[in-house]
């Protein structure tokens, strides 16, 4: 019988160096999930080889972790079909039909508007918002750096708070995972704490109120009002969603805003009404993995139905496209899958008792959530992945916050601002690179204007979880 000692903390922390490391998420994961079952077999590599594989697939077993497994597939299909049948441009040509932006300040408010209502994937959301903003930059002389920072603040920080979408989905099957028995209310509960994602939200708001440019900004804002869009020698970068700018979609069909509102609010609506039907006439006790796979799967069958309707294209494309985005998600459902994985095996080896036994012994409550928020900063940093990050840290935490009876919600927040964060932040980061690309600005310049902007918001959170801590815990 394995007796919790320091070598249970080996498999999470191989895996957060590795991961740091090699840049290499699912491989590092599987790593450390081998040395967890290698420890439990006393150090018998074979063995415990053969007892990961046999962890990995036990993930099945678990039917809310594979719903959230199928979920991750389905919304990359959704997103994928909205895009390939003319929704993100239709939605697009709406918003430019109205005359509503007439000034630089409704420009910038524009922008920060579409990032707020699109939180469906955060990718799209940056996409959206830059296409529809972008023109109006360089009209009315803003740079561009500062819509990659605006649009970028506007995304994960929003995505994140939101139980009903992609972010939420994982979110809440990591919380299952972690013996978390509701899920959706520690989740809910830990939104007004999560203070990154707000202060940022809130910091851009009052920049651009107050048309505020901090350190970089300030001379890329001077270049573009004297006519220069980039710097001299300056890449932008541009990807072939952000230069369609033609009346019609790279599929050549007819372009209908109604193929991303409709769809959209399908999901967001039905979330609530599954969740009452699977917890029997209580929202709370409802099933948060088998209400979101619902959800979209009935967003998806209204996208197709609506498509087929107006003849717009046949099955097979249907299908085509679907299989098309949710190849494009296999990567996260991977990191998911694996991640699961590795939670178990620190269950096994009882890895969260034994750093909450440590922690209660050593580390002052006060100081606490900054430590997890810092430390999921660093590692969403350096590895340049929110859900990385998640996958690594929320187990962790909800051990930690169970064995010493504190508030699991206070500890998720931390870790979620950290993750946000440190994604915000690094240069590596998916979503900072389709900033980026949305706002077809050099990404090097886009990661120097933003981070003064950042490490504020960052400094106000870190105040912020020490105060909660001093109160709350």
């Amino acid at each position: 019988m394995y007796e919790p000692n320091w070598t249970s903390l080996l498999p999470p922390l191989l895996a957060i160096v590795l991961a740091i490391a090699t840049k290499q998420v699912v491989i590092s994961l599987s790593i450390g999930i081998w040395v967890g079952y290698c420890l439990l077999q006393s150090v018998n590599p074979l063995a415990g080889l053969a007892l990961a594989i046999d962890g990995v697939i036990h993930v099945f077993s678990d039917a809310g972790d594979t719903r959230v497994l199928v979920f991750t597939l389905v919304i990359g299909g959704l997103i994928a079909s909205i895009e390939r049948f003319g929704g993100v441009r239709g939605f697009i040509r709406l918003l430019e039909s109205r005359s509503w932006v007439n000034n630089p300040q409704k420009a910038k408010w524009l922008a920060y508007g579409t990032g707020l209502v699109i939180f469906i994937e955060s990718n799209i959301t940056l996409l959206v918002a830059g296409s529809i903003a972008r023109p109006l930059f360089d009209r009315y002389q803003i740079a561009r750096e500062k819509l990659a920072y605006i649009i970028d603040s506007t995304s994960a920080p929003v995505c994140v708070l939101i139980p009903l979408n992609a972010w939420g989905a994982v979110i809440l099957s990591l919380l299952s995972s972690s013996n978390i028995e509701d899920p959706i209310d520690v989740f809910i509960s830990s939104i007004l704490l999560n203070f990154y994602p707000l202060a940022v939200l809130g910091t851009s708001a009052l920049v651009i109120w107050r048309n505020m440019h901090i350190g970089p900004m300030k001379a890329a804002q001077s270049r573009t009002e004297q006519g220069a869009v980039l710097w001299p020698d300056a890449a932008p970068m541009v990807g072939s969603a952000v230069a369609e700018s033609d009346g019609q979609s790279a599929s050549g069909l007819q372009e209908r805003a109604s193929t991303m509102i409709v769809p959209i609010a399908v999901m967001v609506l039905s979330m609530p009404l599954f969740l009452y039907i699977t917890g029997d006439g209580d929202i709370s006790a409802g099933s948060g993995s088998t209400s979101v796979l619902w959800a979209v799967l009935s967003s998806l069958a209204v996208l197709w139905i609506e498509v087929l309707y107006s003849r717009r294209a046949r099955l097979e494309e249907l299908m085509s496209s679907f299989l098309q985005g949710a190849g494009a998600f296999l990567p996260v459902s991977m990191i998911l899958l694996f991640a699961l994985a590795l939670g178990d095996v620190a269950n096994l080896l009882q890895t969260g008792s034994y750093v909450a036994q440590i922690a209660g012994e050593t580390v002052p409550k006060i100081v606490m959530l900054p430590l997890l928020f810092l430390i999921s900063s660093f590692i969403a940093f350096s590895i340049g992945s929110s859900w990385g990050t998640f996958a690594i840290m929320i187990p962790l935490s909800m051990e930690i916050a169970l064995s010493l009876s504190l508030s699991p919600s206070l500890f998720l927040a931390a870790v979620l601002s950290g993750s946000v964060f440190g994604d915000h932040a690094s240069p590596i980061s998916d979503t900072t690179v389709v900033s980026s690309m949305a706002a077809a600005t050099n990404h090097i310049d886009h990661v120097r204007t933003q981070l003064p902007y950042a490490l504020v918001s960052a400094g106000v959170a870190t105040v912020c979880f020490f105060l909660a801590g001093a109160v709350l815990l």
